[in-house]
């Protein structure tokens, strides 16, 4: 893991506006190749947001070259993570159209693809023929990655993927019905699958934040050949076992086989239980699925909120709460047993929550970023930390940053809300790093 949370890009990053002309001309589709050598690992990156994925295997080797991008931010005209990815990484095979307009013929071949596609609803309607099959605007989104593996000549042997934890037992009405459908795919275009639930801290980085990843490679790979044991594979030789530690004491394995075809499992898989049957780690190979809940065992260093604060003299008055300000927030954060009246309908209700910390302990990790972490207003979840000055303010751009491990001024040019929209729908780029150093070693 990168202990660096300081490093700067190096790029003397002038404000978004001052280039959409340029960029705009040259950011619809970049066919522009990024040139790489024999011994370099070739990445594709959809729904790449500011690089997340990128910024961590390159850290984790010089080898990993992104040779294709794309991202497209629906239903907006300014694409300010597009333009932000453009700007630090450069126009060289970046994409900035809506994927599904995206011939496979223009996507070259690659050792890797990856992506952190939106989650949203996966079930299968009616055929995989068409994207309007699927139900869900954004769970559509997952049958253009499956559009790329099925229809490219030279389809990537390796995938790595990021979704919310969430994923393993959406949706509610039929839980695990959604991972089901993404693992069977999967293995129906010739893949294994391994996941783990990871929350970052628990592994040493400055923010609790738990989502799902993917790692999956081909049936005829040299991954596959070297899972002899499912069990040992989840907890000790797997990618994601010598990335993230776990405990092997008293690890007990499912098993089960996913049945049917896509919209046979979309219809019936798991109907009418309770829990769903994906622990948080497993393994699928050729539909038959291995899965066990994992402890972490992790004995390295931990970094906190308090680590990564930049000095309060560097910091605008902005993000400084007024006096005033602070009773709004301790009430915003503080638990209510409240009535309250429904503006549309007039209805009276009672309502209830529990209170959140105020100010935000500088002790440990941070809470989860959310994309409305950005803006003045008083908020449940944004975080406040309490300065040696005995001052309240909110965490800037760069401090959003850092607890997802991108390099500071990493998205800068945008306003400050749109950045901390932006790393709040990123991902904690040291995770990548480690299954980017897991890959390197296993590939030398």
């Amino acid at each position: 893991m990168s202990e660096d949370y300081s490093t700067n890009n190096n790029i003397l990053c002038e404000p978004l506006a001052a280039y959409s002309t340029s960029y705009r001309q040259q950011s619809l589709f970049s066919d522009i190749d990024v040139e790489t050598s024999t011994d370099d690992i070739r990445v594709i990156e959809l729904f790449a947001g500011v690089g997340g994925f990128r910024v961590g295997l390159e850290r984790a080797s010089e080898r990993f070259k992104t040779v294709w991008n794309n991202q497209w931010e629906p239903s907006t005209k300014r694409q300010d993570a597009s333009a932000i990815y453009c700007h630090i990484f450069g126009f060289s095979g970046h994409s900035n159209v809506d994927i599904s307009t995206v011939d496979v013929g223009e996507i070259p071949d690659a050792d890797i693809l990856v992506g952190g596609f939106p989650c949203q609803d996966y079930s299968v309607a009616t055929s995989l023929k068409r994207s309007g099959g699927i139900e869900g605007k954004k769970g559509v989104l997952w049958w253009q990655i499956h559009r790329i593996l099925r229809d490219h000549p030279n389809p990537p042997r390796i995938l790595i993927f990021e979704n919310v934890d969430r994923l393993l037992g959406s949706p509610a009405s039929q839980r695990g019905r959604d991972f089901a459908i993404i693992l069977a795919s999967l293995s129906d275009l010739g893949y294994c699958v391994e996941w783990r639930i990871i929350n970052a801290a628990e592994y040493g980085m400055p923010q609790r934040r738990r989502r799902t990843y993917m790692f999956a490679f081909k049936n005829d790979s040299s991954f596959a050949q070297s899972v002899i044991s499912s069990s040992d594979w989840i907890t000790k030789d797997g990618i994601m076992a010598k990335a993230f530690p776990v405990s092997t004491d008293n690890v007990s394995i499912d098993t089960f086989t996913i049945h049917g075809d896509l919209s046979e499992i979309s219809g019936s898989f798991n109907k009418g239980k309770a829990h769903s049957p994906f622990k948080n780690a497993g393994l699928m190979m050729h539909r038959t699925v291995y899965t066990a809940q994992t402890a972490p065992a992790y004995n390295g260093p931990y970094v906190t909120l308090g680590d990564i604060l930049v000095p309060d003299s560097e910091v605008a008055e902005d993000f400084y709460i007024t006096d005033e300000d602070v009773v709004k927030w301790r009430y915003a954060k503080g638990g209510k047993k409240e009535k309250r009246v429904n503006k549309t309908t007039g209805f009276e209700y009672n309502y209830s929550e529990g209170a959140m910390a105020f100010p935000d302990s500088i002790d440990k990790p941070s809470r989860t970023i959310i994309t409305g972490e950005g803006g003045a207003a008083p908020s449940r979840f944004k975080h406040v930390i309490l300065t040696a000055s005995g001052r309240y303010r909110r965490l800037t751009p760069t401090e959003l940053e850092r607890l997802n491990m991108f390099p500071d001024n990493h998205t800068l040019g945008a306003s400050d809300t749109r950045r901390a929209f932006l790393m709040g729908n990123a991902l904690v780029t040291g995770i990548v790093e480690r299954i980017g150093v897991q890959i390197i070693q296993r590939l030398r």
